[in-house]
Parts: structure tokens; C-alpha cells; sequence
């Protein structure tokens, strides 16, 4: 099993059969950032799925779907705010039938697509989470479904933020994933850790990505220096650089 960081929440997971694309948009997206991640060359004759939790330009990109002229089994999951009409996609060049190969997402939903099993969570911002099971491995995708907790928004928003967070995790709680990918934005300040911090001890996952940094990777080792548990430390994976691979046995 192969993991490539490509940047921000994007990350390309290669199984032996199954290739699965979350979250990508172009590096020039983002006025004040250039991200440099670049999908590689993938065997043509893997099952691929291309994943968008919601419509935010730093998780979805509608050129996402070009990569069906080059990958012929590639299949796309967007959550349902991604929604694009056949007349919009025909306006930009791409043939009628793309959309056959659309499958649009709602939270607390499960989808069958191919070989895979999703289902989604509802997030505390747009759109959904993803769990996802692929060759008898399960995988968790947040999106942007974090505790977010900002200074001077209030107590009644960030504490409506704080409950529909762990309602979302209560959901999940229990399960086993073998790769997560969770947010650490270091925009929330001193309170980054909620989200993660939280994820962490109530998710039984083997590898857990830290994502959402905005390039910044300061915090994950900032996290790791608050606990001396060699298990709970050994399962957050440490990024460094975009472009990144991780590889598992």
C-alpha cells in the first residue's frame, strides 16, 4: 500500500488493484499559494476514483475530470454540492457522457461504485467525509470535517461546532481504519489540536495523515511533543514536503 502526499488535503492512495484520488486541485488555485503537487503516471489498468468532499477551491477542481481521457476505468465520487449540469460540462468541453461516470454524494449516504464501498459523514463545514473500502482496507477522508473552534466567533457557534463534530465521530467510533487523514490547521491557532487531538483518542486508526496545514508542518511535531505514548505516537505519520510517499507492507 502506497501513500503520496501531493498537498494540502490531497492525497493519492495506491492499492494493488485500486488507485483512489482525494481532494486534488491545481497548485495555481489559491490566491498567496503555489502548491506543487503533481499527480504521477498511474497504471491505466487500476481501478481510479477521484474523490471531492465539497466545492471549496482547495479540495475541488472541476479539471479533475480531464483525467478521464487518459485513465478509461477512472470513476468520480463529488459531494452533491459539486453538482455540475450535462449543458455546464458541455460548455467546457467535456463530452455528454462524463457524467456516467459522476457519481454525486450526500452525507449519511452509502454508494457502491465499482469495486468500492463509500460511505459519507456530514461535515462541519461543506459537504461530506469519506470512508472508504477498497481490497479489504478502510480508509477515512475528512474533508473538512473538523472541530472548528475560532476566537471570537462565540459560544453558541463554536460550541454547535464542538457537538456536531463528535456527533460525526461517534459514528465512526469503534471501527478500525488503516489510513486516516485528518485536519491540523494551523489557522485555528492554539486551539489546532481540537479536531485532531479529539480524533485521535476516540479513532482506532494504524496511520493517521495530518492534512489542511496550508503548508505549514510545524504543528504535527508540535502535537507529538505533548504526549510520551510510543503507540499513540507511532500511528501519526509526520509530512514534511508535498509530493511526499509513504509505503506500507
Amino acid at each position: 500500500m502506497k501513500v503520496i502526499f501531493l498537498h494540502h488535503s490531497s492525497f493519492l492512495v495506491e492499492l494493488e488493484h485500486t488507485i483512489l484520488l482525494f481532494d486534488y486541485f491545481a497548485g495555481d488555485r489559491l490566491n498567496g499559494f503555489h502548491f506543487t503537487g503533481i499527480i504521477p503516471q498511474l497504471d491505466p489498468q487500476k481501478d481510479f476514483y477521484v474523490f471531492a468532499s465539497h466545492k471549496h477551491q482547495d479540495h475541488f477542481d472541476m479539471d479533475n475530470l480531464k483525467l478521464a481521457a487518459q485513465y478509461p476505468k477512472v470513476q468520480f465520487l463529488f459531494s452533491k454540492d459539486c453538482k455540475m449540469s450535462r449543458n455546464f460540462l458541455t460548455k467546457h468541453g467535456y463530452p455528454a457522457q462524463i457524467m456516467e461516470k459522476i457519481t454525486y454524494t450526500a452525507p449519511e449516504k452509502t454508494y457502491q461504485v465499482g469495486g468500492i464501498e463509500v460511505r459519507t459523514l456530514t461535515s462541519t463545514d461543506a459537504g461530506v467525509a469519506f470512508c472508504v473500502k477498497a481490497e479489504e482496507k478502510h480508509i477515512f477522508h475528512a474533508g473538512d470535517l473538523n472541530w472548528w473552534y475560532w476566537e471570537g466567533a462565540g459560544d453558541l457557534i463554536n460550541g454547535r461546532m464542538e457537538r456536531c463534530f463528535k456527533r460525526e465521530m461517534r459514528k465512526i467510533e469503534g471501527e478500525h481504519f488503516h489510513l486516516a487523514f485528518m485536519l491540523l490547521d494551523p489557522r485555528q491557532e492554539k486551539d489546532a489540536f481540537k479536531g485532531f487531538g479529539y480524533f485521535m483518542q476516540h479513532i482506532d486508526a494504524d496511520h493517521v495523515f495530518p492534512m489542511h496545514m496550508w503548508q505549514d508542518y510545524s504543528l504535527i511535531e508540535a502535537y507529538k511533543k505533548r504526549t510520551d505514548n510510543d503507540y499513540f505516537l507511532s500511528r501519526i505519520e509526520t509530512v514534511t514536503k508535498e509530493n511526499e510517499i509513504f509505503v506500507f507492507e
